[in-house]
């Protein structure tokens, strides 16, 4: 959950997480939608479809046991170089070193040199603490995120400023992305119906869709078409641009193929972050 999302943002669906699939075994035998329904709002949803399938290989080709090593993890769906290194020296005390964006920036600054790819792997294996390689990869980590910041680096706290050759000088190479700008309209379509707070139309977005592909959203407009103002206007992130999304009550033409779903059954759908923010606002969910 951690990848790519802040650790603010990650808290409360952790523990949603863990309280809906406490053991492997659980999420192996959870349905995708059901992940997916829990992991809404956090984004990069690949990341929840991996573990899922990474929990079915664990019950059934290792007995439910996570593999204990480096290379046994790197054979999992969604693990890489830098998970399965976090995970072995972490959980099990494998001396092995890890590399993330933090741990980059503390190697290179305190190097003096702007080391790349293998370079870096190599630096922090040479630094590694073998005996408590767990406890070093985590530190490491750590004095990236909150001392050795990418902007103004909080040098003169920092516990290894005397270890640095740049006190925080050598800037990165790579430039910030501006961020786009982009208007999307919606339409809530939210009727009383059978259960608690009525019912709302929804449509799922296709199976091989690149983003977020079978999450249930509201229905997208081409614009307020002539309506007088909206319900309400929010804003939306998602990686490099930023949406003005403006939502309309406002029946669905009647060619939009989706579903009315009961309000009091939408914490169990898969929905988008998005989705799930606006009927929040809307107080339907």
């Amino acid at each position: 959950m951690l990848q790519q999302t802040r650790v603010a943002a990650v808290i409360e669906h952790y523990r949603e997480f863990l309280r809906r699939f406490p053991t492997v075994e659980k999420l192996a035998s959870a349905r995708e939608a059901s992940v997916l329904a829990v992991w809404s709002g956090l984004g990069y949803y690949r990341r929840a479809r991996m573990l899922h399938a990474a929990a079915k290989v664990i019950v059934r080709e290792h007995g439910g046991a996570f593999p204990a090593t480096a290379q046994g993890l790197l054979a999992l769906p969604g693990i890489g170089r830098y998970t399965s290194a976090a995970i072995a020296s972490i959980a099990f005390g494998e001396p092995i070193a890890v590399v993330d964006g933090n741990v980059e920036r503390v190697l290179r600054r305190v190097s003096g040199k702007r080391l790349a790819g293998e370079e870096l792997w190599t630096a922090a294996t040479h630094l590694l603490d073998a005996e408590r390689p767990g406890d070093f990869n985590q530190a490491m980590m750590e004095l990236g995120a909150v001392v050795c910041t990418p902007r103004a680096p909080a040098c003169l706290t920092c516990p290894v400023v005397d270890l640095c050759a740049t006190r925080g000088e050598l800037s990165g190479t790579a430039k910030a992305l501006p961020q786009k700008k982009r208007e999307i309209h919606y339409a809530l379509n939210h009727r009383n119906g059978d259960g608690d707070n009525g019912e709302v139309f929804l449509v799922q977005r296709a199976r091989d869709a690149s983003l977020m592909a079978g999450m249930w959203e509201l229905p997208e407009l081409p614009s307020g078409n002539g309506a007088a103002s909206p319900l309400f206007t929010l804003r939306h992130s998602i990686t490099v641009t930023d949406y003005t999304v403006r939502v309309w009550r406002k029946a669905t033409p009647s060619c939009v193929k989706g579903k009315w779903i009961q309000a009091n059954r939408l914490r169990q759908v898969a929905l988008t972050g998005l989705a799930r923010k606006i009927l929040r606002k809307a107080e339907v969910l």
